[in-house]
């Protein structure tokens, strides 16, 4: 049988509740104007009184959660807890008057009757208010949960509009490029025809992972920045410098074409003035840096890209995508994900 996490808690309430409850009525013993001394016994039978109270409406909650769920009828299924809690608790305080009465030397009197019953009333509404409150709280939580769940699909369905938005712009370039190489350098355009199949064969292998080995990603990126190279020549230089310790943990699947797509896009390609492109790991993160060249104006850009990919890692990692820019260079810090 399946220990409930909270018991401990719950009964330590209970306690709780009982000694102080036991305090307030020995010092008010004489208002109350009882005959007799006050029974320290009662004080255990308080307890016991509220273990079976506390377990009764806990199953009755359980019970109506069944056949009259809170989401179905709130006000119906309220008002009935309500009745059934507060009828429970008058037919016990009933009982226990019948037997009450040899532990005090003489009768209870009004005041004490009617304390009690109130008392007891209250009681009711405040067990069942922790039931309802702990229904909306618990409805509170799967609202975060869904929200979540559903804002991960959401950038995951973003990146991988992001990505299939990239492949047809640079298949084009790269086309538009082979097709000149063909004539010019039939060597150089079998070998970039290689290089292409091996990029795209990476995008098809991983179009459905999350996460990828930065060993698996530097493979890939070698061979588009191979096409890069080829396309522009000496109007980019791109270095890679990545420790061996990293290259076993993970990143999301295209994370660096799309920042050398990127790079490209937003700045000059000028042979007198090479775009210079650095790829480099720390101790928690692979950084993209650039040497700024700003276009004066960007085709194609909606401005989603690196936004879509920060969401993107604020899912995949605790620690944040970081972006710098200076004068003279652009850094995007890519956080590394542990895959074991």
């Amino acid at each position: 049988m399946k220990l409930r996490k909270n018991i401990g808690i719950e009964y330590s309430l209970i306690v709780a509740f009982t000694l102080v409850s036991g305090l307030v009525r020995y010092y008010m013993w004489d208002q109350l104007e009882v005959i007799g001394g006050f029974p320290t016994e009662s004080i255990l039978y308080t307890f016991f009184f509220l273990v079976i109270t506390w377990e009764f409406f806990r199953g009755m909650n359980h019970y109506l959660d069944k056949i009259i769920p809170f989401s179905d009828r709130f006000l119906f299924r309220l008002n009935i807890q309500l009745v059934l809690g507060a009828i429970y608790m008058l037919t016990v305080n009933r009982l226990l008057f019948l037997v009450a009465g040899k532990y005090l030397d003489g009768s209870m009197s009004v005041m004490f009757t009617m304390s009690t019953y109130a008392v007891f009333v209250t009681l009711s509404f405040l067990i069942n208010s922790i039931f309802v409150g702990k229904h909306f709280f618990d409805e509170w939580k799967k609202s975060l949960i869904r929200a979540e769940r559903l804002e991960r699909e959401k950038t995951q369905v973003q990146f991988d509009n992001l990505k299939n938005q990239l492949n047809p712009h640079f298949l084009f370039n790269s086309l538009s490029s082979l097709h000149s190489l063909i004539f010019d350098n039939p060597t150089l355009a079998s070998d970039y025809v290689n290089n292409l199949s091996k990029v795209y064969r990476y995008v098809l292998k991983n179009e459905n992972q999350s996460v990828i080995s930065i060993r698996e990603e530097l493979d890939f990126i070698g061979h588009f920045i191979f096409l890069l190279k080829t396309r522009f020549g000496g109007a980019i230089e791109i270095q890679t410098q990545i420790s061996e310790v990293v290259l076993d943990q993970g990143i999301a699947p295209v994370t660096l074409q799309i920042l050398l797509e990127n790079c490209i896009k937003h700045n000059a390609i000028d042979p007198d003035r090479p775009l210079k492109i650095d790829i480099y790991s720390t101790d928690n993160y692979l950084v993209v840096n650039n040497t700024r060249h700003p276009k004066i104006l960007v085709n194609e850009s909606n401005k989603q890209g690196l936004a879509n990919l920060e969401k993107l890692y604020s899912f995949l990692s605790a620690i944040p995508l970081q972006i710098k820019m200076t004068d003279e260079n652009y850094s995007v810090s890519i956080p590394l994900i542990s895959r074991y």
